[in-house]
């Protein structure tokens, strides 16, 4: 059971603010917010915490045990990175009611997000992909909720300095788990 919270809470804080929250917030704003956008974030957030999740139990299966901690905290540190580096845009310049084009713009920011990582590393450091996928899954969905329900946030420079402070977090325990694994730390 701690690899569900433990993945559930680094979900919610790593997608705080994240690409795919801004997509589903701006068009919520210009668009009102339409069941079929938060329909779309929901299923696209599903599907893309089971890839992870899928992945996770494919690395976990080719890895030895002392290799999974390293590997996690790369994944980790990638996750963190991503929030450092990546800043979203505010709003979709060229919003469309297309929904097809929506799971396609959410399935791309979604694969390569900090949260994502955060499901992969998590999956593959504490050996329970499964659980996870389930745990992101279920994080995903409610930033995803969150996103289109008060689209005036996620936007906000409070939302920003977050994501910022939280990659910073992810870095830093990424770099403890690293030389924890080598008796460094």
């Amino acid at each position: 059971m701690p690899a569900f919270y433990l993945t559930l809470i680094a979900v919610l804080l790593a997608g705080i603010g994240a690409r795919d929250q801004v997509t589903v917030a701006g068009l919520a704003l210009r668009q009102g917010q339409r069941p079929a956008v938060l329909v779309v974030a929901l299923l696209t957030s599903a599907a893309t915490a089971a890839l992870a999740g899928l992945a996770a139990s494919f690395m976990l299966a080719q890895l030895p045990p002392p290799a999974r901690t390293i590997f996690a905290a790369i994944a980790l540190a990638m996750a963190g990175v991503e929030s450092l580096v990546l800043a979203p845009r505010r709003d979709p310049r060229e919003p469309t009611h297309s929904l097809g084009a929506l799971a396609l713009v959410l399935l791309a920011h979604q694969i390569t997000d900090s949260a994502r990582f955060v499901i992969f590393g998590m999956g593959v450091g504490m050996a329970a992909p499964q659980t996870a996928a389930v745990a992101g899954a279920i994080g995903g969905a409610v930033l995803a909720g969150f996103a289109w329900a008060r689209p005036d946030l996620p936007g906000m420079p409070a939302a920003r300095l977050a994501r910022r402070i939280v990659g910073l977090l992810l870095v830093l325990a990424a770099l403890a788990m690293f030389l924890r694994e080598f008796g460094i730390a």
